[in-house]
């Protein structure tokens, strides 16, 4: 048990204090970096540490979650998912340094506030912790989705690593379905809304 909680502290520590690595290549790498004016580049590195804002929050979601998963192969499977989501946090961090930007003040109070979302979920059942977990990687392609559509036009290289986590955020949410996750009602749907709502408008700025 306190081998447990100490590896899950270490786990903690590595996602909001050390970089961290991708097995896969960076999407975008070959791609040479863009003329782009400050304003561009500034805005670009806002929309980035908002993505890595939402990596380090799975990271903890996933945590919170595997940890109260009453079953083995369900907690396998979220483990699995938050070793792809390590890779979105290496590719964010990334890119935010090559635009001149850096992470959010923030990250320890994102990552504790979602573990503990993720412990809560988790302690409703496995059918609901995948509910949970299906509509949250939803909301956050669609939220990748708005990205796209304001980031600069130039900015291909950022481009191509929002295009492959809302390719993965799409699995991980099939994955969940395929699971056996309940749909959420209506109105937990719109208070995780109304959350993430304020976690992107924080974090663009701190």
């Amino acid at each position: 048990m306190i081998d447990q909680a100490i590896i899950e502290f270490d786990k903690a520590l590595r996602t909001v204090l050390a970089p961290a690595r991708s097995v896969r290549p960076v999407p975008g790498e070959g791609i040479p970096d863009a003329e782009m004016s400050e304003a561009e580049r500034a805005h670009a590195a806002a929309l980035m540490r908002v993505n890595h804002v939402g990596e380090v929050c799975a990271q903890a979601l996933y945590q919170g979650q595997s940890i109260m998963s009453r079953d083995p192969a369900i907690r396998d499977t979220l483990r699995q998912a938050s070793q792809e989501e390590t890779e979105h946090l290496a590719w964010t961090e990334r890119r935010i340094a090559e635009l001149g930007g850096r992470k959010s003040l923030l990250n320890p109070v994102w990552y504790g506030g979602a573990l503990a979302i993720g412990m809560l979920a988790g302690r409703f059942g496995d059918r609901w912790n995948l509910g949970f977990l299906a509509e949250t990687e939803r909301q956050v392609e669609q939220h990748l989705k708005g990205h796209l559509d304001t980031l600069p036009a130039a900015d291909q290289r950022s481009r191509a690593i929002v295009e492959q986590m809302k390719i993965d955020e799409a699995d991980h949410a099939d994955m969940a379905v395929r699971l056996g996750a309940h749909e959420l009602p209506a109105p937990a749907k719109g208070l995780m809304k109304l959350a993430a709502r304020v976690m992107t408008s924080l974090s663009y700025r701190l």
